[in-house]
């Protein structure tokens, strides 16, 4: 471990948010705060204790959710920016460095929801510093939504524009992907 520097790069905690759907945003928000801090109280201590246990650094400590694309019955940049910032908020109670699962999965064509998740990533991921996001664009099953490619090609440069004061940060938060595991 010490000559090869190896380390565990991150310990992922998966969170099923859909129980926390509300037909008001601020419910839903309000229960998905409660559920991760709830559930993840404890995450950062018990990452130190196997870190200890085992002598194996661990770098990050996370949390994936459910894709939030999928919990807003009332969809618009706004709300979702909203849901952005609980996440935020969850996270740094808990601690923990990443939260993940800010997403969409677009490969089969956009839902309204979808399309207003991407479209508020940029100011998602200015806003805050432990989410992360991902839009799946492409499936072998499905093929290439090439609208999401294009979309997703301003989204980024729109990301790096609103954080370049802290190095395009907001990039290395976004991941945009093909063949993501959907049941993750």
């Amino acid at each position: 471990i010490e000559a090869l520097n190896l380390d565990v790069r991150t310990v992922t905690m998966g969170v099923n948010l859909q129980d926390c759907v509300d037909t008001d945003p601020k419910k839903t928000g309000e229960r998905i705060r409660h559920k991760l801090v709830s559930l993840a109280a404890h995450l950062r201590q018990d990452a130190k204790n196997i870190e200890q246990k085992y002598g194996i650094p661990i770098v990050n400590v996370r949390i994936a959710v459910t894709p939030i694309a999928n919990l807003l019955s009332h969809p618009s940049v706004e709300n979702f920016v909203y849901v952005a910032h609980v996440l935020e908020s969850a996270a740094a109670e808990v601690n923990i460095d990443f939260i993940g699962g800010y997403s969409a999965l677009v490969q089969k064509g956009f839902t309204e929801a979808e399309r207003a998740l991407v479209g508020s990533i940029p100011r998602a991921l200015s806003e805050t510093e432990r989410v992360c996001s991902s839009v799946n664009v492409a499936s072998t099953k499905a093929g290439i939504n090439m609208d999401a490619v294009c979309l997703m090609g301003g989204v980024i440069k729109q990301t790096a524009h609103l954080t370049a004061e802290r190095d395009g940060i907001g990039c290395a938060k976004l991941v945009v992907f093909a063949n993501a595991v959907e049941d993750n």
